[in-house]
């Protein structure tokens, strides 16, 4: 198999172990900066759509980037290191590191918004866990972490849930998964839903994590999102070639859809998004920092940033 990604790094961003040509181009030195031209984006740590569909967040290694109404900007608020970025209907989970100057302890743990990023509280581990690979429920609100450390709830590295904000975490067996996990997505209504997108197999779990069962080998899989009719799943793959594919989960039926990209030399999807509201809606974004929006659920794209150029 055609590998994207052939060498491996220690430190991960939120949905990968990345390569050191892909790191060069999305993980490269400084910062994301408002300029007359437009927001800059160093980085991508993630993708979501804010829950009233009107806002599009792409957390960088400081702050977080919005696009609204055609316009970016950067959302106010702490310009934190935003890893393992997830957006539920009643608030924004995140976890990473504090901005440069911050009072904040070093790394955040878990933290949570309710008011669009404006202010954060902490949900625990703060000094202890650095989650880059995490995922929320949208209804539900569970949070699924993966551990690459111990740390004081979390006795041994792995995947682990959370139904109560993180005042207990409970480890998941992950019997049957297998490679390097390089995303995670939560059912939308179910808790104990979970997929995991590894480098070789998509994978899914009923049981909270105990059990996974394989739904796709043969390729790298790169990141991977349920959609909100909680039916289907979308995800990221690279096998030589870049893929976004939409499958019924569940029936054994219906037929994986293909769904057409943009051009994209030595790049894959990284972060897939749905608008809560006009589910057809949806965003994608590259680990080359491309950002593209497709009103049709995939039948066309518009780019909206380009290596996280925005003007």
């Amino acid at each position: 198999m055609t590998s994207l990604f052939p060498r491996r790094l220690a430190a991960v961003g939120a949905s990968a172990l990345l390569s050191s040509a892909v790191v060069l181009a999305t993980w490269g030195a400084g910062a994301m900066s408002a300029q007359a031209a437009g927001v800059q984006m160093m980085h991508v740590h993630g993708l979501a759509f804010s829950p009233d569909g009107s806002k599009l967040y792409v957390p960088d290694h400081h702050g977080v980037a919005v696009h609204a109404a055609g316009r970016w900007s950067v959302m106010p608020g702490q310009p934190d290191d935003y890893m393992g970025f997830a957006i539920t209907r009643a608030a924004l989970y995140s976890s990473g590191h504090p901005a440069p100057g911050s009072n904040a302890v070093n790394p955040l743990g878990l933290v949570k918004s309710t008011d669009g990023g404006r202010t954060w509280r902490s949900l625990g581990l703060q000094g202890e866990a650095d989650f880059h690979v995490m995922t929320a429920g949208y209804a539900s609100g569970a949070v699924y972490a993966l551990a690459m450390e111990s740390n004081s709830r979390m006795p041994v590295p792995g995947l682990y849930g959370t139904t109560d904000d993180g005042h207990n975490w409970m480890h998941a067996a992950a019997q049957g998964l297998q490679g390097q996990v390089f995303a995670l997505a939560a059912h939308p209504t179910d808790p104990r839903i979970v997929a995991a997108a590894t480098r070789s197999g998509l994978y899914l779990s009923s049981d909270g994590g105990g059990h996974f069962r394989t739904l796709a080998t043969g390729a790298q899989f790169l990141s991977v999102m349920f959609d909100l009719d909680g039916r289907h799943l979308w995800y990221g793959s690279y096998d030589g070639q870049t893929h976004l594919t939409r499958i019924a989960w569940g029936s054994p039926t219906e037929k994986p859809s293909a769904i057409a990209l943009p051009p994209m030399r030595r790049d894959a999807v990284a972060y897939i998004a749905q608008d809560p509201v006009h589910r057809h809606r949806l965003a994608i974004a590259t680990f080359n920092r491309d950002v593209y929006v497709s009103e049709d659920a995939g039948g066309k794209w518009r780019q909206v940033a380009s290596q996280g150029r925005t003007d």
